[in-house]
């Protein structure tokens, strides 16, 4: 079975699509090994983390559309038509039985290509709550619309939407935190907090980190995924601690393969609300303060409220984090709460999803 995944921007729309291939691939078994490739931008995470992933990768132009100045916007008209051109000379080579897009701005030529070339039944997966622009335009193209929950349903058509659930990556069912923290060096004895921005790291929170370093190392260990441009910035201030605290702040640009670990270590997560918190999270039961990214169309909010409805996880406004001390060392002296957090987390998680989704494709294919 030959499949094209398209999808990109953040992590958080490429990992469902790696994740999907792996289940698809076990569902094919040997009698039909799946035959893969991925279409994205060259510039966006995508390339990277499927080459990592060990996937064929090919690049096609795109751009954004939303927040764009007009000459911006031409720009990326200009773009987009390119990347649909290239797509569909992607697909008439590759004649893929089934599509799977992500979402993100990257995906669209490949949308789009499929509606105008060949027209390879095509399947959309929304990762976030709310879909954006790109994504309610594929879904009008596709046959089939994969959601993480039924909140994603108002938004889009109603007779080829199903409920799948978030695909995480299998490494998420496979860790453990005494085995997590022996790998990460990680004290056994003390409280644990990841920080992250996601993929890009997110300047405010690492700026939030910055002015309170010292007091929140006194109240525990901390993993902090900053992104590549305040990585060393904040190294400097690492190399700057006194010497009995510097050894818990663990200070990292991005994690690849350990981020699983990273999780299944921690007792609290302090992070944005990108669509990776809807499946990751659940996945390992961790609690978490969300700060939902509040540009790009706010759709963050809508994430971290699935989360903080189910008793999962606390909300804080970005323009709030000066006050978010007390809050941290609240949670992590409350074992009760957070323990009752965790357990609401774990009631989220969709194990089958990337499995669900692999069986729309498989179904489309026919």
């Amino acid at each position: 079975m030959k499949v094209i995944f398209s999808g990109g921007g953040t992590g958080g729309h490429v990992y469902p699509a790696l994740a999907v291939a792996t289940a698809l691939a076990q569902e094919l078994g040997d009698s039909e090994p799946l035959d893969a490739l991925y279409v994205g931008t060259a510039s966006g995470i995508e390339k990277e983390l499927v080459t990592r992933a060990g996937l064929p990768f090919r690049a096609v132009s795109a751009g954004a559309i939303r927040g764009r100045s007009p000459w911006g916007l031409a720009a990326s008209v200009v773009k987009l038509t390119r990347g649909v051109a290239q797509a569909r000379r992607v697909i008439a080579q590759f004649q893929p039985n089934a599509i799977l897009t992500t979402g993100g701005y990257a995906s669209v030529p490949t949308a789009l290509a499929a509606r105008t070339s060949l027209r390879p039944p095509l399947v959309v997966y929304l990762p976030d709550v709310r879909p954006g622009w790109a994504l309610r335009l594929m879904a009008r193209l596709s046959r089939r619309v994969a959601v993480t929950t039924d909140r994603s349903l108002p938004y889009l058509p109603k007779a080829k939407t199903v409920v799948t659930g978030y695909p995480v990556r299998p490494a998420f069912s496979q860790v453990a935190k005494t085995e997590a923290r022996r790998r990460l060096a990680i004290d056994p004895n003390e409280r644990l907090l990841l920080i992250t921005g996601a993929t890009h790291g997110a300047r405010s929170l690492n700026r939030m980190v910055a002015d309170h370093l010292s007091q929140l190392l006194e109240l525990c260990q901390i993993i902090h995924l900053s992104g590549h441009r305040d990585e060393s910035h904040l190294d400097r201030q690492r190399r700057d601690l006194p010497d009995r605290l510097r050894p818990r702040y663990h200070l990292y640009d991005y994690m690849h393969e350990d981020l699983p670990w990273a999780m299944a270590a921690a007792d609290l997560a302090l992070m944005r609300a990108g669509a990776s918190v809807m499946g990751e999270l659940p996945a390992v039961g961790l609690p978490a303060i969300l700060v939902p990214y509040p540009y790009a169309g706010g759709h963050q909010v809508f994430n971290a409220r699935f989360l903080a409805d189910a008793g999962a996880a606390i909300i804080v406004e970005d323009n709030k984090l000066n006050g978010l001390l007390p809050l941290v060392g609240e949670l992590l002296t409350d074992e009760p709460r957070r323990a009752a957090m965790a357990e609401a987390a774990r009631r989220l998680a969709c194990p089958d999803a990337a499995t669900n989704i692999a069986r729309l494709l498989m179904e489309v294919a026919k």
